[in-house]
């Protein structure tokens, strides 16, 4: 109950400050232009408001189940429609998992096609989003049921200790994940390319010297079949670690910048963040699995094995606990983004380069400049624009 009050205070306090936000901060004006901060504010708090309304009706619809009873007595009719306790916990968990994608499919495509429409970032027919979004579907319930089966199988293999045995499982289920997406699932949505424009090429191969990282892949995403916004990321570990180029950013944008995204991209490899991430993942999950262990004693008085309807506790528990949980995330999350970008200075030597790139971005891809600071606080994974060109100079002036 303090986990949904909780949850309850920080999606009305979001709300408030989507809604009045407030005055811009004066820096902004020696970037931007009036124009562009309130474009970017407009495209933000309507993906805001969607993002907020998605999780409040799946929120309210899980509590609905868990606290009224309803949960228990679908859990009952499961298992005896089917007549045995693993069918009835994979049919119970395939119509809350439908559920809940029927429940949440407005603001999906609101959010994803028509608003980025209406925008002009979504180059996709609806058609092309429907198959993007059936494929998304389709390994989200494979990856849930297993999730659910795990948890069930660990819950009744350790009934008093099974927290420890499925924090353990999980994460070795999420480094083989992170193994294997770049290789498997990401080919799905997107055909990816070995950088072949020797200026790229000889870029990356003079900063990882620079940096001394072994760089395994550059390669170039075909992002302009979606959308017109320009990015890249880091993904992978060890032989399936890569940069990933949009190709919108190398069309889009002078070299200097893309030597900037890509200094930083090798920023996070030099400061060892992804193991830094993955070392704190481990702590958090033990700490997440032992505090949804203390919520099914106090939820469920069956201790193994859980009945089906123990998977809408679960998944109240997530849902509430990865929102609640967000301004911490999004706190070490801005710390490694901040470092990546001083050490992306160091790397170019470049800081104007890097400047300019933030400006371009943020105005291209309509960001909110100035954002409230309780927004900025609770959901923000990169530091705002201001803050990141403030460190970029603060870095250039050092080196």
């Amino acid at each position: 109950m303090v986990l949904l009050v909780t949850a309850g205070v920080f999606a009305l306090l979001y709300l408030w400050f989507t809604l009045f936000p407030g005055r811009a901060v004066p820096g902004a004006g020696r970037y931007f232009t009036t124009d562009q901060v309130e474009r970017g504010r407009e495209y933000q708090r309507g993906l805001r408001l969607v993002s907020t309304g998605s999780f409040l009706v799946q929120a309210f619809f899980l509590a609905w189940l868990v606290f009224g009873g309803r949960a228990a007595v679908l859990s009952t009719w499961a298992l005896e429609l089917t007549g045995s306790y693993w069918g009835g916990v994979l049919l119970f968990f395939f119509v809350l998992w439908l559920a809940l994608r029927v429940l949440n499919l407005p603001f999906r495509i609101f959010s994803s096609y028509c608003w980025q429409r209406r925008w002009g970032f979504s180059t996709q027919t609806f058609r092309a989003w429907w198959i993007d979004y059936l494929k998304g579907a389709a390994i989200d319930l494979i990856l849930s049921a297993a999730g659910a089966v795990l948890f069930f199988w660990v819950a009744a293999r350790w009934p008093a200790a099974w927290w420890l045995a499925g924090a353990a499982l999980f994460f070795v289920l999420y480094i083989f994940l992170v193994f294997i997406w770049p290789l498997v699932v990401a080919p799905l949505f997107n055909r990816f390319e070995p950088a072949a424009d020797p200026a790229v090429v000889g870029m990356v191969r003079e900063l990882a010297q620079k940096a001394g990282l072994p760089v395994e892949q550059v390669l170039v995403m075909d992002a302009s079949r979606r959308t017109t916004r320009a990015n890249a990321y880091f993904t992978g570990l060890g032989r399936t670690k890569r940069i990933v180029l949009y190709d919108t950013l190398l069309r889009n944008y002078p070299l200097e910048q893309v030597r900037a995204v890509v200094a930083h991209e090798m920023a996070h490899w030099c400061r060892g963040h992804v193991m830094r991430g993955l070392a704190l993942g481990v702590m958090g999950s033990f700490v997440i699995w032992g505090l949804l262990f203390v919520a099914l004693r106090g939820t469920i008085p069956v201790s193994a094995p859980y009945p089906p309807h123990a998977w809408a506790v679960v998944l109240l528990f997530a849902t509430l606990g990865f929102f609640v949980s967000s301004p911490l995330q999004n706190f070490i999350s801005r710390r490694m983004e901040e470092e990546a970008d001083r050490v992306a200075v160091q790397l170019t030597g470049d800081a104007a380069a890097a400047v300019r790139l933030q400006v371009e971005l943020a105005a291209k891809n309509l960001s909110d400049v100035s954002p409230p600071a309780f927004i900025r606080w609770f959901s923000y994974s990169h530091p705002p624009v201001l803050e990141r060109i403030g460190v970029v100079r603060k870095a250039g002036k050092a080196t």
